[in-house]
């Protein structure tokens, strides 16, 4: 079995933890079956995090399950921008952590929805890094796929990158993103990491 924890960003802690680090530190998951903890990773930065200090909590967090006896696992928010994603997979290998990661990918969905959800998560949503998805900002009606995104991580993914897979939010529904990933896994095979999907 395994969690992903996840703080968000409240101004102040609904409970009686300030982070996701204490609730690792109480044994409660070890305890009770847990083999894997999630936690997130941040590929285009955190707008109250510094870069320096979310490596620093990772590397805590890694350690920490780690030494619990349990596998740890990154889980990325969304994003459009490939080349954000390869950058920040081949420095998190060059700081020797070496944890699993799940690539988050927006599932196809009508892209005024899609927009939405990149302003909700502070989620860099540049003209030229959505022409590169496949969305133009003159017209913005109708659907977007993450084709490009994934032919993108396809091509530029190397063994500096480390164990990658993708993680879809499906954020256009769930039988659309389905049906994408189906679709997608037929005509590509094995030529991408696993799919997941929460």
């Amino acid at each position: 079995m395994r969690v992903f924890l996840v703080a968000g960003d409240p101004p102040q802690p609904e409970g009686p933890f300030s982070d996701t680090l204490q609730m690792t530190r109480t044994g409660i998951f070890e305890d009770n079956g847990i083999t894997a903890i999630g936690i997130a990773g941040h590929p285009e930065g955190h707008p109250a995090v510094s870069a320096p200090q979310l490596w620093d909590w990772m590397e805590r967090k890694i350690e920490e399950i780690t030494g619990r006896g349990m596998a740890p696992l990154v889980v990325t928010q969304f994003g459009f921008d490939s080349d954000a994603f390869l950058s920040w997979l081949a420095e998190m290998r060059q700081r020797d952590i070496d944890a699993p990661v799940h690539i988050g990918m927006p599932g196809p969905g009508g892209i005024k929805r899609l927009l939405r959800y990149a302003k909700f998560c502070g989620v860099g949503a540049s003209a030229s890094v959505l022409k590169n998805y496949g969305i133009s900002l003159t017209n913005l009606i109708g659907p977007a796929g993450p084709d490009k995104l994934v032919d993108a991580l396809r091509t530029g993914m190397g063994p500096e990158h480390g164990r990658v897979r993708l993680h879809f939010y499906p954020f256009g529904g769930l039988k659309p993103t389905v049906e994408w990933i189906n679709q997608h896994a037929a005509k590509h095979g094995d030529a991408l990491p696993r799919y997941d999907m929460t």
